[in-house]
């Protein structure tokens, strides 16, 4: 089944497999049928370097992809904000129309009030270079940051206020599903891209058909929010580049299925 014109586009974090070539990454994720990529600043596309990220931007479009974001690790800590104008920079080079950022290095249950300050503050700046440059910000959806909770994630956005600045969201770890999709649910369109693996327990990788339920009800959350992020498979079993094809068919299944019971 093909997907509708109103489902979410279905992509690849490059650092899934950081073991690999650009090309080989980009190559793979056309032959699975996939139509974006996340490329990442850690080990694919770093900033200070063009002629590798130009490369990699050949490389996307060779394989018919779309660049749909650029993923750096940025945490709006104090000191990184000069470091910012190089990422913002190399995702305009890669042709990426947003910037995945990360909410500082503490827990919002451990992060002082000063802390928490300055992580606003830097994400308002980061948000106003970013809009110089034509993107936008999405968070990284995370543990030991400001948006370890719903509840945090929602204050953030809405002390940084700035509206180039939406979340990705992803299954909290060990988050029963009812209460990973009650989450999503609240979240709502401040999602801009959802990261697609099954881990249970902890960080265990199993095959995304393991949580079959879940990422049905995901996409079921989604349709009725009559929402579109995103949909970016991020770990597969192993990191084995042998099991994309498979991983990429489950999440095309998840898309494009009828929902399967009433919320």
């Amino acid at each position: 089944m093909t997907p509708s014109p109103t489902a979410p586009r279905l992509g690849l974090c490059s650092v899934t497999f950081r073991h690999l070539p650009a090309a080989d990454v980009a190559r793979r994720a056309a032959e699975a049928g996939l139509e974006l990529v996340e490329w990442g600043a850690d080990v694919h596309a770093p900033p200070h370097e063009p002629d590798t990220v130009r490369a990699v931007r050949d490389a996307t479009d060779r394989h018919g992809l779309v660049c749909c974001s650029y993923g750096s690790y940025f945490r709006a800590a104090p000191g990184e904000l000069a470091g910012f104008p190089a990422l913002a920079r190399t995702a305009v080079l890669l042709g990426a129309p947003r910037m995945r950022v990360w909410a500082g290095d503490a827990g919002s249950g451990e992060a002082s009030p000063a802390e928490r300050r300055g992580v606003v503050a830097g994400l308002r700046e980061a948000s106003r270079i970013a809009a110089d440059h034509g993107l936008e910000l999405g968070l990284e959806f995370h543990a030991k940051t400001l948006t370890d909770t719903v509840a945090s994630t929602l204050r953030l956005l809405d002390e940084v206020g700035a509206p180039q600045l939406r979340t990705y969201w992803q299954p909290p770890q060990d988050a029963p599903d009812d209460t990973a999709l009650a989450g999503l649910s609240a979240l709502g369109d401040r999602v801009c891209a959802v990261h697609v693996f099954s881990w249970w327990p902890g960080n265990h990788r199993l095959p995304l058909a393991a949580r079959e339920d879940l990422w049905a009800g995901v996409f079921d959350v989604l349709r009725e929010q009559r929402l579109r992020p995103d949909a970016l498979l991020e770990f597969v079993p192993g990191a084995d580049p042998a099991v994309l094809a498979r991983e990429a068919g489950t999440l095309r299944d998840a898309v494009t299925r009828r929902p399967r019971r009433a919320r």
